[in-house]
């Protein structure tokens, strides 16, 4: 569905974008399952999407490029996702401050109403210049 090729080697790629927010999908591989007699992805790799989505999301918000460290990411997982289907994470950030920035999202199978995952958390700004 992406025009964009895969930006990670856990096959994340970009799928849109709004003002504050940003969407990225992680398509389902053999690579990415914890427990291959479930077929169940492993919750590092949702996280690893998420935490990817939440750091665009500043980007977007801010309006340019500024280096930034993840500070503290929270990560509820819900449910696992299913077997054999694409992970979508969407992030938005919501507060910029002038050296913090704060982001919200849901990790989702195809459903946002039914998420895999919520996310909440800060990233800071680590340029020299504020």
């Amino acid at each position: 569905m992406s025009a964009v090729p895969h930006l990670q080697a856990l096959g994340i790629g970009f799928r849109a974008m709004g003002p504050d927010w940003a969407e990225l999908e992680m398509p389902y591989a053999p690579q990415l399952v914890a427990y291959p007699e479930t077929g169940v992805i492993a919750s590092g790799a949702v996280f690893s999407l998420m935490d990817s989505a939440a750091g665009f999301s500043v980007i977007v918000k801010h309006g340019k490029f500024e280096p930034h460290a993840t500070l503290d990411l929270r990560c509820d997982y819900l449910r696992p996702a299913e077997p054999g289907k694409t992970v979508i994470g969407r992030a938005e950030c919501y507060k910029i401050t002038r050296r913090v920035a704060f982001v919200r999202g849901i990790a989702h199978d195809g459903d946002p109403g039914h998420p895999i995952a919520h996310v909440a958390g800060t990233f800071m700004f680590t340029s020299a210049d504020p």
